[in-house]
């Protein structure tokens, strides 16, 4: 599938309910994991690993959010500061 195609995507899509977000995301531009794979530089293995809760390493995430051209944020969840515990 060209660039252009998976670069049309709206993020709205990606949200499939049920999927991992980083599968929901690669599937939806149309990638297969190892096109993902080429195009960020980590090892099929990795990929798969993330896809199924096993590794969750932010550097890995970005360079996966970069090469599928979207926002790290939608891969790498930061808590919200209600949910973060207070100082007393």
């Amino acid at each position: 599938m060209p660039n252009t195609v998976r670069n049309a995507v709206a993020n709205d899509i990606i949200a499939a309910s049920g999927l991992n977000p980083l599968k929901a995301a690669r599937e939806t531009r149309g990638y297969t994991i190892e096109e993902l794979s080429l195009t960020c530089g980590l090892a099929v293995g990795e990929i798969v690993d993330i896809e199924d809760g096993k590794d969750a390493d932010p550097a890995k995430l970005r360079r996966i959010a970069s090469a599928l051209q979207m926002p790290e944020e939608e891969l790498i969840r930061v808590p919200s500061t209600e949910n973060r515990p207070t100082q007393q």
